[in-house]
């Protein structure tokens, strides 16, 4: 564990102990990282020329463009959690499959997927699932534990389907596009969705009693006008999501244009439910501002630890110790996953990978794991981070808006399943990796030996040697003879025979 020196235990433990004091990360990882970096210029580790790097990695950060996705989607989000499409989605589809056991939770999982693909935060999904269909829930005779988990595990489902702030910061700090993190995460999305309703239908046969069906004075009756104000609903989130992610995936903007394009969309769904108001702007400028702050000052904060952790040769200290975990590749990704789950008692995902994943990535890369893999891996796991007893933000939030006759034990013990089935995926994802990388574009496959360069005025194709040799690397050309390499003008004479 020595094997570079105590410093950079020292300095990990040291950022244990200020996070586990309460004092705000930021701060906490900034203090840390000067405080060794003076200690790194006193005992010699590196000069004093090392921290003039800080600077320029500051200003890298705040021209980030990449970045600028963060507030464009926060505040996407920000509107369409005001502008009441969310009641209507709900409304409609809890109608629509309020005639079975277990409607009432098919609906709220179906249109938190859809909210998680047109706003992409965890606390917009869970406050405006709770507030709609918590009481109806309860009021119709569904088990408590039953109806706070599948609302809370609704709102996680938004860390894992794009546009996931998640993703955008993992990509970040992997050094991967954000549209390829987008396509890793469609099919870990499609399987969570997929865990989420079969467990729901599980419980549906075995105890039906915890989640009756609507009665029919509630649903109404199932005609063309229901299946029309479902269409009515899904219609303008499909074009949004369109906006947002067709766009990406077709290269025909950027992740940052592609959020500006779904704010300018999240305004015209909130004009067109006539929702538009200077207060709805503002609250969402209000939100969007007080998360954007806290992720660059969270980055600076990372960033002064990171460069002093690399200079303390912190980075090869990790890499020496989890390089020789047990399992490869496989043992890697277990123990890995398993260290994030516990941090993610205690952290924020956005601390996690401004945090945890620069030390990982490259040990990953080490041991050979597709970055994308790895990264849709560790956002699967991440999602966790908001179910689990007892600092889940999901839970949180559902606390806040569930009366008093809901019990916080059981938003608790409700929440243990879900974080089950969370865990089900990242298994799932560890040893199926084509759940990942089936969906990415890896660009055609070309054969070198087959490459025909057409020069004119040859009147032939300038065909490229095999590789590995063949006429001493010079390429044949109808019609033209090429000297040799040691008869060009100025080359050293052929040896003598």
């Amino acid at each position: 564990m020595f094997d570079f020196g105590i410093i950079p235990p020292a300095m990990f433990l040291g950022m244990v102990i200020f996070m586990l004091y309460g004092f705000p990360v930021a701060f906490s990882l900034a203090a840390v990282g000067l405080f060794f970096g003076i200690i790194g210029i006193v005992t010699g580790h590196f000069g004093a020329v090392w921290l003039q790097a800080l600077p320029p990695r500051f200003f890298g950060i705040l021209s980030n463009d990449l970045l600028l996705a963060i507030p464009f989607f926060t505040f996407m989000g920000a509107v369409l959690e005001r502008c009441g499409l969310a009641e209507d989605l709900l409304e409609g589809t809890g109608k629509l499959f309020g005639g079975i056991p277990g409607g009432l939770a098919y609906a709220v999982i179906l249109v938190g997927a859809v909210l998680g693909a047109i706003t992409g935060t965890v606390a917009a999904s869970v406050i405006t699932m709770g507030v709609i269909s918590l009481p109806i829930m309860l009021r119709y005779g569904y088990n408590p534990r039953l109806a706070t988990g599948v609302i809370a595990a609704s709102g996680t489902i938004t860390q894992v389907i794009p546009p996931s702030l998640v993703l955008v910061v993992l990509a970040d700090q992997l050094g991967r596009s954000v549209g390829d993190m987008y396509l890793g995460a469609i099919g870990p999305s499609i399987l969570q969705v997929t865990i989420f309703v079969l467990f729901i239908l599980v419980m549906s046969i075995i105890r039906p009693k915890s989640m009756p069906p609507l009665p029919k004075e509630v649903r109404g009756d199932f005609n063309w006008a229901l299946l029309m104000k479902v269409l009515m609903g899904m219609v303008p989130s499909i074009v949004l999501i369109f906006l947002v992610l067709g766009t990406i995936f077709m290269g025909l903007a950027t992740p940052t244009e592609a959020g500006a394009l779904g704010v300018v969309g999240a305004i015209v769904l909130a004009a067109m439910n006539r929702r538009l108001t200077w207060p709805l702007i503002r609250e969402a400028m209000a939100s969007t501002t007080h998360i954007t702050s806290m992720v660059v000052m969270i980055l600076i904060g990372s960033t002064c630890f990171s460069l002093v952790f690399q200079g303390m040769d912190g980075s090869r200290w990790i890499e020496h110790m989890l390089s020789g975990i047990p399992g490869g590749p496989v043992g890697f990704l277990i123990f890995v996953n398993i260290f994030i789950f516990v941090l993610a008692f205690f952290l924020d995902f956005f601390e996690i990978a401004f945090i945890v994943i620069p030390m990982l990535a490259p040990v990953a890369s080490s041991l050979g794991i597709d970055l994308i893999w790895f990264g849709v891996l560790i956002c699967v796991n991440m999602q966790t981070s908001f179910m689990h007893p007892p600092f889940g933000f999901a839970l949180f939030y559902l606390r806040s808006i569930a009366s008093k006759d809901v019990k916080t034990s059981d938003i608790y013990m409700g929440a243990l399943p879900w974080v089950g089935m969370q865990l089900i995926l990242v298994a799932i994802v560890i040893f199926w990796p084509q759940s990942v990388t089936y969906w990415l574009d890896h660009g055609p496959k070309v054969d070198p030996n087959s490459i025909k360069i057409e020069i004119p005025g040859f009147g032939g194709q300038l065909g490229l040697p095999p590789m590995g040799g063949g006429n001493n690397g010079s390429p044949q050309i109808p019609g033209l003879t090429l000297p040799p390499l040691n008869g060009l003008p100025g080359a050293p004479p052929p040896p003598a025979k």
